[in-house]
């Protein structure tokens, strides 16, 4: 992989029968940049992002990340091990926040290093310092001996962020991380991931309809359209200059 790209999605096709829900899809992230992914329901967006994490396998195309080159097809036992690779080292926080409900708020943020070994040589106790530093970091110290069922939304998701960060990634993807959550909470979502994008410049995939968001924080924004990135571009290129009538209907909806 040349430069400080760290995600390259080449040529990717996903097609669930006759329904092609990706349609030849090229993009790159690069070291800290920030990529908003937006468009209408069923465009291909989630769809993108569960391709990139390999939670589906690709029709076509391929994906280039944490240093394995992977595509769809049958899954052998090499590629199984570079798939769990790429989890290692990718992030992905859910619409749904999926924590474990018979676990601690701090359990939680533990389960991954813990079950993985991402902490190569850590104890127990290593761990549990991390994700109190981590939990400390989303504003949830205070919720470390809490259950999730005890939690706010805005709570739960910012536990699923610190749970994914425990793994030391190189990468995040955000799926919709507000669309389950009152308008009230959504600003204490957003607020952590703007600090994990313009404090510690994590390189992020985030698919989203929150556009103050996308202006605020977003190096590039990409519109989906039918399974096809239809314009990208900066913040200012989309919301002042944009190419394609699609594009301009779509953010008039949701400005």
């Amino acid at each position: 992989m040349s430069g400080d790209v760290v995600v390259r999605i080449s040529g990717l096709r996903k097609a669930y029968g006759d329904n092609e829900v990706l349609r030849g899809v090229d993009l790159d992230l690069h070291q800290g940049e920030v990529i908003v992914i937006f468009g209408r329901s069923g465009s291909g967006k989630s769809t993108l992002l569960r391709c990139v994490n390999f939670l589906e396998d690709p029709t076509e195309g391929t994906v280039e990340i944490a240093g394995q080159r992977l595509s769809g097809g049958h899954r052998t036992r090499r590629k199984r091990e570079q798939i769990r690779q790429v989890r290692i080292h990718v992030g992905m926080v859910f619409q749904q926040f999926n924590l474990f409900p018979h676990l601690t708020t701090l359990d939680n943020v533990m389960s991954g290093p813990l079950a993985l070994g991402r902490r190569g040589g850590d104890d127990r106790a290593s761990i549990r310092r991390r994700s109190l530093e981590l939990l400390d970091g989303v504003g949830l110290a205070d919720k470390a001996d809490e259950h999730p069922i005890r939690l706010s939304g805005g709570q739960q998701q910012r536990v699923a962020i610190a749970r994914a960060l425990a793994m030391e990634p190189e990468v995040m993807l955000f799926d919709e991380p507000t669309s389950a959550l009152d308008p009230e909470l959504t600003g204490e979502v957003l607020g952590v991931m703007k600090r994990l994008a313009l404090d510690l410049h994590m390189p992020m995939m985030v698919v989203t309809h929150e556009m103050g968001f996308a202006r605020e924080v977003a190096d590039r924004m990409a519109f989906f359209h039918e399974g096809v990135i239809l314009e990208q571009g900066t913040p200012e290129e989309l919301f002042t200059r944009t190419r394609h009538q699609e594009t301009r209907t779509f953010l008039d909806a949701v400005l």
